[in-house]
């Protein structure tokens, strides 16, 4: 009799019609205007703590890396929540006020974040941020928005074990996909052995020690044969490559990030192991349609990647989503995971903000949790106390054109656990 134990988090689904007969929840749709008059909610009554509102504005903060070897992801984040703000404000903005943005440049530098959050916050007394992408990025600004109450919209896929009452994750945690992803190849392709590869900071390295204890400890027969991280921006990764050959793995579960898979996933083909062939398999959870644009869908085709949300899904709320982005942006961009993450952050703040009746910090933590969204591209989703997102998780096989076909997706929303008993 096997001791391998259970997987905690895999199976912590609710239904939508479960979910929507929370009586707490407050619904809000992505397009449907809900016009709130400025003088109905008195300045001196939704803003007493002296965060940048007046009678016609109120202003946000954008904090995100637009240059250097982060860029290539979080770009698409910035123009996500761009197009969110602007939408809103077409529908009459929040409380009858046009949401204003003040944009700083992170630089894909830890201590750069940390002093623009706290000028955000402190000089410029933005009622909320949007912002960072890496767990390092968000680690370095944490103890700033604590210090000073500010309230942070997360939207990046991470390693868990956070939970902050001044951060809404709208990403997805551990168990939404490192966990789901890892029994999703094992359970559909009988894969027994894996590589770890990884960036050489916070949340690749800490995915990967979760993932090592789910492989060794939930998944029976199953084996890791390499681990291995490198810094970010890396660019050579012939010598892994040729470990990764020695030792054939089933799969290489890879969490490269920024403009390093460019180098990777060329080197990986160009080194005779090809994706689309599935020997080993590829699998992914930081790759969306954003970095393929630089991989190149040559480079990748036949990849998966675990993730929440893909371009490619064939719902309502998406294809007004994706068309309104392209018209904004051009028709040529692509759209990832993340990104759509990002879009969530301003329509999240702007229903918790409506459903406090204030601007106030503490008012719109207090109503977060229940908060749905009911058209978002993704589906749908709704904020769990914890300040993390119910939603599926879906896996997508990497197309030659960059986008991803949906192999696999949860049948009701999976529960958010950042803190799954024996992964700490």
């Amino acid at each position: 009799m096997s001791d391998k134990k259970k997987s905690p988090g895999i199976d912590h689904t609710l239904s939508r019609r479960a979910v929507l007969a929370g009586g707490a929840a407050l619904s809000a749709s992505l397009f449907t205007p809900k016009m709130l008059r400025a003088e109905d909610f008195p300045t001196d009554a939704v803003n007493t703590t002296g965060l940048a509102v007046t009678d016609t504005t109120v202003t946000c903060g954008i904090l995100h890396s637009v240059t250097g070897t982060m860029a290539i992801s979080e770009t698409g984040s910035v123009q996500a929540e761009k197009l969110a703000i602007e939408q809103i404000n077409a529908q009459g903005g929040i409380l009858g006020r046009k949401i204003e943005y003040i944009q700083e440049d992170g630089a894909s530098d830890w201590p750069t974040f940390a002093e623009k959050a706290r000028k955000l916050l402190v000089q410029d007394k933005v009622a909320s941020v949007m912002g960072c992408w890496t767990s390092a990025s968000r680690k370095a600004v944490l103890p700033v928005f604590e210090q000073h109450n500010g309230f942070l919209y997360y939207p990046t896929f991470y390693e868990g074990l956070e939970q902050s009452p001044n951060v809404i994750y709208t990403g997805q945690e551990a168990t939404q996909q490192i966990i789901a992803g890892l029994d999703w190849v094992n359970q559909t392709k009988g894969a027994k052995s894996f590589y770890l590869l990884g960036s050489d900071y916070i949340w690749p390295r800490t995915s990967n020690k979760i993932a090592r204890k789910h492989i060794e400890n939930f998944m029976e027969g199953c084996k890791v044969v390499g681990e291995e991280y490198y810094p970010l921006g890396h660019t050579q990764f012939n010598s892994v490559i040729n470990k990764i050959r020695l030792r054939k793995p089933d799969v290489i579960y890879a969490i490269v990030v920024g403009g390093s898979n460019v180098a990777f996933y060329k080197q990986l083909k160009a080194a005779g192991i090809d994706p689309a062939e599935e020997s080993p398999i590829v699998l992914t959870i930081s790759v969306t349609e954003d970095e393929i644009r630089g991989i190149g869908g040559e480079n990748i085709e036949g990849s998966y990647a675990c993730m929440k949300y893909f371009q490619s899904l064939e719902n309502e709320n998406n294809v007004e989503f994706v068309k309104a982005f392209k018209e904004m942006w051009g028709d040529d961009i692509v759209i990832g995971d993340v990104t759509q993450a990002a879009y969530l952050g301003p329509w999240l703040w702007k229903a918790a903000v409506e459903k406090a009746g204030s601007f106030d910090v503490d008012k719109v933590r207090e109503a977060s949790p229940g908060i749905e969204l009911t058209s978002a591209p993704e589906g749908y989703v709704k904020v769990h106390e914890n300040h993390h997102l119910w939603s599926k998780t879906r896996v997508g096989r990497a197309q030659l054109d960059g986008q991803y076909e949906v192999v696999f997706e949860t049948a009701d929303l999976v529960e958010p656990d950042p803190f799954p008993e024996g992964y700490q």
